[in-house]
């Protein structure tokens, strides 16, 4: 039995569609680009940020790419503080 306003059938509810593209992964985008940059320049601001936000979009929003932006801004993080130590050093 279906609805006259819908073709679902009476008593399911919809709850609408997973998004698509890349508009579900924002915050983890944001976390790559900010691990990445931390690598480069202040790793204390830009990684840690990046970081932070890969830690929200994994444990609030359940995004897809968190695991691999929590990765990218660790590796942002301590690589930019290794380097900067050996470009301080020099």
């Amino acid at each position: 039995m279906t609805t006259q306003y819908s073709n679902q059938p009476t008593g399911q509810q919809h709850h609408g569609a997973p998004k698509a593209g890349a508009s579900g992964n924002v915050f983890s985008i944001i976390a790559i680009f900010l691990g990445v940059i931390g690598f480069i320049f202040l790793p204390i601001v830009f990684a840690l940020g990046g970081l932070i936000m890969a830690i929200i979009a994994k444990t609030v929003r359940h995004e897809r790419l968190a695991t691999i932006a929590i990765v990218v801004s660790a590796v942002g993080l301590v690589g930019g503080m290794v380097l900067g130590a050996i470009f301080a050093s020099m």
